[in-house]
Parts: structure tokens; C-alpha cells; sequence
């Protein structure tokens, strides 16, 4: 039984390989995409032995207590459930591995964290608005405002795997996209390439994945992109957790680059994906015409804001890993549900009752180290928030 399993594997990978969809491949051999994915990562990982079982016993988890790995199974599995992406035990445990949490929780252990804390359903039907004000960000002028989002993973082809970073100006609707792949550039360093197109905004408007703010295991220790922030004058700003329209400018971008760029673009390498992503974001930007721009393109629209700019000053990112910001403001907006809590990407605040099924504004002082939190603008709490 065991050799025919393997068997099964080199064929579909070979299958793979020769530009065959996962999807007939997995249906003549009576086996998942997610298998075939599986055995695809294990081959890509360059071990000789890659088609072989290896073991499945539980890892344990000396000098970590429970609680700590609950709480980062939690807020992980929070995140791609934001982004409507699938959020069960093995997607939570490949991004708990490009996050590099060590050591990894079985499959058995998330799937047990997950029914414990009833995370086990999906968000179904159409958003129904609370009725509650929301602390929308003023996008008057272009660079005011820019909302990013990362999507993926996503594959070509052939076997290579990416992400995309992209950018939307909320004024202009001009848009940024900057190809993120595996081993070969951060987060951090495709924002600032869209920032070379785009300008540097006033806020960076993004969701609450791991690669924009850090680590929930260190809620304090600034990741690359808040840092790249700070150290530019921008101000990075967190929608509330599980509420992807937020973001709903570059969300609905991102439906029309799938639909039209990555469905219908052929490419086969890394080559082609980084000169047809600028490709497309020309087009975008030049021949795209919107109604809520009075029928102008994107760049018609910069055009007659005649609103200056800010640049980088060179086509370079900075050297990372940068230092700890010493001045500038970050924010994170949360709704307060009826256990009064602030959750501050895995830090807990209790809240004053009166911001109880409210939105809350909280802003991170770096200069100052302090943290203030706000209901209509109206400051409802303060204390010290000291940044590792």
C-alpha cells in the first residue's frame, strides 16, 4: 500500500510539472488539490527522499505555555479569515511556517485550539452594516490615503510560488503592484517599490496579516513594514479584525486583477510575472476609467488634483533590518464586542463600558511610548506602551 502511495506522488508531481492543471491531475488519481499541494511543497523543499511518510507524533512544546501557542493559533487563524481565504488547521500551519514560529503545532493540536474556541465556521451571506460610526481615514488628495493587501499565495504554471503586493490610492485609484516571491524580497521591500510609482502617502491603510505588522508572538516588537513607516513619516493604519471591506478599495482591485491579469496572462517565470505585473499596472493606471472619478483615468485624475507628491529620494530600500523608530504614530481600529477587550495584534486592553459594541481608535506614540485609545475622537483611556 505504502509503495503504491508513493508511486502516486512522483506521478502527480510529474504530472505537475509538465504544466498539467491540479485539478484534472487530482481527479484521475482520486486525490485532493490540497494533497497535491502538499506533496508539491515537500518536492520543492529539495529533499531526495521528498515522496516518503515522515512521521506525524505531536511536537511538543517545551518553555512555551499553552496559552501562548493558543493565542497565536487564534490570531492566525483570525487573519486569513479576514482575507476570506480557507482557514482550517493546514492553511494555519503553512502560515505559522512562513512566520517562522517555532516549534510548529501538530495538525491535531490547531484542529483541538480551533473547536475549544468555537473558530471552526465560516462567515456566510452578505455584510450587514452595525449602524455604528467608523473612524474612516480622510482620502481627499492623492497620497493621503493608500490601501495595500497581499494576496496569495498564488502559483504559475510552472512550480512557482508568489505573492502580490497591492496598492491603492484612494484619491486617484491609482494602483501599485509589486510581485513578493519566495526568498527573493520582503513585504517591506515591495511597498517600497510602490512607493517609487506611487509616492509615499500620508497613512498605509492594511489588514492585520503577520507580514505588515510583526509577530503575535512579539505584539510589540515593530515588523519591517511599520518601521519602513515610521522611519518615512507615514503612518501605518490596522482595520478592525475580520472586517476585509474595510479595505474595500484595493479588495475589489484585487477581484479585477485575478479576473483579468492573472487568469488570462500567461507567464511562465519569475521574469515574465515581474514585467507583466508593471505591464498591467500601466494599463490600470492609464486606460482605466471610473465612475466615481467622473469617467477620468487614474492618471487624468492626478492630473487635474495638481497635488504635488512625495518620492523616495533613492530606487533603493533601505538596509535591513532597520533600526527602532524613535518618533511617529501607528493606529489600529478594533470593535469592541461584549467582553470589552481591545485586541492589539494579540494584546489584550480592557475598555471603559461605554465602547462596548463600538469602534475604537487606539494610536501607538512611538516617540512618546504611549498608547491612547478613542471613541469619536473623544480619548477614553491612556497609558505606557513600552516598544521592545
Amino acid at each position: 500500500m505504502e509503495k503504491q502511495e508513493e508511486w502516486l506522488r512522483k506521478r502527480a508531481i510529474q504530472r505537475y510539472l509538465r504544466s498539467e492543471k491540479a485539478g484534472p491531475i487530482c481527479v484521475s488519481l482520486g486525490r485532493t488539490e490540497r494533497w497535491l499541494y502538499k506533496w508539491l511543497k515537500r518536492y520543492q523543499e529539495g529533499d531526495a527522499e521528498w515522496y516518503l511518510e515522515r512521521g506525524r507524533a505531536p511536537i511538543h512544546l517545551p518553555g512555551r505555555s499553552p496559552e501562548d501557542i493558543e493565542e497565536i493559533v487564534k490570531f492566525v487563524r483570525l487573519e486569513l479569515y479576514n482575507r476570506g481565504d480557507f482557514c482550517g488547521a493546514q492553511a494555519i500551519r503553512w502560515r505559522l511556517e512562513e512566520q517562522r514560529v517555532e516549534p510548529l503545532p501538530c495538525l491535531r493540536t490547531i484542529n483541538r485550539i480551533l473547536a475549544r474556541h468555537g473558530l471552526t465556521h465560516r462567515r456566510t451571506g452578505r455584510y450587514e452594516p452595525k449602524g455604528k460610526r467608523y473612524p474612516a481615514l480622510d482620502a481627499a488628495h492623492p497620497g493621503s490615503v493608500h490601501q495595500c493587501d497581499l494576496v496569495g499565495p498564488c502559483y504559475l504554471g510552472a512550480p512557482l510560488r508568489f505573492y502580490s503586493l497591492n496598492a491603492v490610492d484612494l484619491a486617484t485609484g491609482r494602483c501599485g503592484i509589486e510581485p513578493v516571491l519566495h526568498g527573493k524580497g520582503t513585504v517591506a521591500e515591495s511597498i517600497w517599490a510602490t512607493w517609487l510609482r506611487l509616492g509615499i502617502p500620508k497613512y498605509l491603510q492594511m489588514d492585520n496579516e503577520a507580514p505588515f505588522y510583526g509577530s503575535p508572538a512579539y505584539p510589540r516588537a515593530l515588523g519591517k513594514p511599520i518601521r519602513l513607516c515610521l522611519l518615512y513619516g507615514v503612518q501605518p493604519c490596522f482595520i478592525p479584525l475580520a472586517e476585509p471591506w474595510r479595505n474595500g478599495v484595493v479588495e475589489k482591485f484585487n477581484d479585477q486583477w485575478r479576473q483579468k491579469f492573472l487568469a488570462r496572462v500567461p507567464m511562465e517565470n519569475a521574469e515574465d510575472l515581474k514585467r507583466e505585473s508593471l505591464h498591467f499596472e500601466q494599463r490600470h493606471n492609464d486606460r482605466y476609467r471610473y465612475s466615481k472619478l467622473n469617467g477620468r483615468t487614474p492618471l487624468e485624475a492626478l492630473a487635474a488634483a495638481k497635488k504635488p507628491l512625495r518620492f523616495p529620494e533613492q530606487d533603493r530600500p533601505p538596509k535591513f533590518p532597520l533600526p527602532k523608530p524613535k518618533k511617529g504614530f501607528y493606529h489600529v481600529v478594533r470593535f469592541i464586542r461584549s467582553d470589552a477587550l481591545f485586541n492589539l495584534f494579540g494584546e489584550r486592553f480592557r475598555m471603559p463600558s461605554e465602547a462596548v459594541y463600538e469602534y475604537v481608535w487606539a494610536t501607538v506614540d512611538v516617540g512618546r511610548q504611549q498608547l491612547s485609545f478613542y471613541l469619536d475622537s473623544v480619548i477614553i483611556d491612556e497609558r505606557e506602551f513600552r516598544l521592545r
